[in-house]
């Protein structure tokens, strides 16, 4: 009687618990690829989360050295065989890859691949990803021994619960994510309520001073030193909250990361479809990043809260040497004239003045029952 079975119940239980321990996404994604690899014995393993416009919006990859990656070039389209795993949602065992007819070759990098197999991640009805290996590493004088039906059965296990970990991965980056808008919507209320304060308090003082210019001079003094040091103050606390609620993950992450995570977040929070692409984009200056990020957020927040869009699309494209942002919903419009006249920007105002304030402009169209599309230019470095 084989042991095999016994020993791969062992190592998906050791892979599960290594799945446990985590819960960034990420380090999710890393943790299922390594047991998968260890687990079947494989030379290759890899997950692509699937994007909405034919790519994958996350690929990682097990066996590989981060100098083959780079070689290897850009991540790759849903076509053959994984686009077979994702939009069929069926497993995929071959001999052979390079024989299926499906196959349509891989960069001049690429490792050779013969023997494969793979599986979609899902959640339900929701594809999560697709998860393969390839290379089968128990040599037979022919080759390698390829994988089996066995093989098929623990990956199936390690598929089910990798969905369920990498699910609670999202829920937990959700809720950090929502808690961090939280406490970022409590700070900038404590700074309206503390700014406001001071600027009341420096306009009582500064019409004190006036009062006091022609008959009291010297008190008129003393009160002019009091505007200067409450205004030293509010610019202190501004310049606070500036760096306090610049958004971390811009730091880290970068523009595109970081607007495609808040977008992803906000697409599974809403009703309203929300889709962002980012093709051929470069690194901007710290001061347009934060722009640009602002920006969408403002009209991103427009169009899901008053605009009543089911459809909401962001684009970041390159402009020369800076960047363009759309976003355009398919919500309910409005004149744009109007809404000024009636005292009501929807945060038009403030969108502009980031834009103009980094060198940039921004250009808003709408139309009552026509939808929405705001586009902002900003130059690079």
């Amino acid at each position: 009687m084989s042991h095999r079975p016994s020993s791969g119940l062992a190592a998906v239980s050791t892979a599960l618990l290594a799945m446990s321990r985590h819960l960034e996404v990420r380090d999710v994604l890393k943790t299922i690829v390594a047991s998968a690899r260890e687990l079947l014995d494989a030379e290759y393993a890899a997950l692509g989360v699937p994007d909405d416009h034919g790519g994958f919006a996350q690929f990682v990859v097990d066996g590989v050295s981060d100098e083959q990656w780079k070689a290897i070039g850009p991540l790759p389209r849903q076509h053959g065989i994984l686009a077979s795993m994702l939009h069929k949602a069926e497993p995929e065992r071959l001999a052979d890859v390079r024989e299926d007819p499906r196959f349509e070759g891989w960069p001049e990098a690429h490792p050779e691949m013969s023997d494969f197999l793979g599986l979609p991640v899902r959640d339900g009805d929701e594809i999560l990803g697709a998860l393969f290996l390839a290379n089968k590493r128990c040599p037979r004088p022919e080759g390698g021994c390829g994988f089996t039906a066995e093989d098929e059965a623990l990956l199936s296990i390690l598929a089910q619960h990798a969905a369920i970990a990498l699910t609670n991965a999202r829920l937990y980056e959700r809720s950090r994510e929502l808690t961090i808008a939280e406490e970022r919507s409590r700070l900038a209320h404590e700074l309206h309520d503390a700014v406001s304060q001071k600027l009341f308090s420096l306009r009582l003082t500064a019409q004190a001073a006036a009062a006091l210019v022609d008959r009291d001079p010297a008190r008129a003094k003393g009160e002019l030193q009091q505007v200067a040091a409450l205004a030293a103050e509010a610019a202190d606390e501004l310049r606070a909250a500036v760096v306090e609620l610049r958004p971390a993950a811009l730091d880290e992450d970068g523009l595109v990361h970081t607007l495609r995570t808040q977008i992803q977040v906000l697409d599974r929070a809403h009703s309203a479809r929300v889709t962002f692409e980012s093709p051929g984009t470069r690194a901007l200056p710290a001061a347009q990043e934060e722009a640009v990020l602002r920006v969408a957020q403002e009209a991103l927040h427009n169009a899901l809260r008053h605009a009543d869009a089911q459809l909401v699309s962001v684009s970041l494209t390159r402009s020369g040497q800076g960047a363009r942002l759309t976003v355009t919903d398919d919500g309910k419009g409005f004149d744009p004239r109007t809404v000024r006249r009636a005292g009501r920007h929807l945060g038009l105002v403030s969108m502009r003045d980031r834009a103009s304030g980094v060198g940039g402009r921004l250009t808003v169209t709408s139309a009552p029952d026509r939808g929405t599309t705001i586009e902002m230019e900003v130059p690079g470095g």
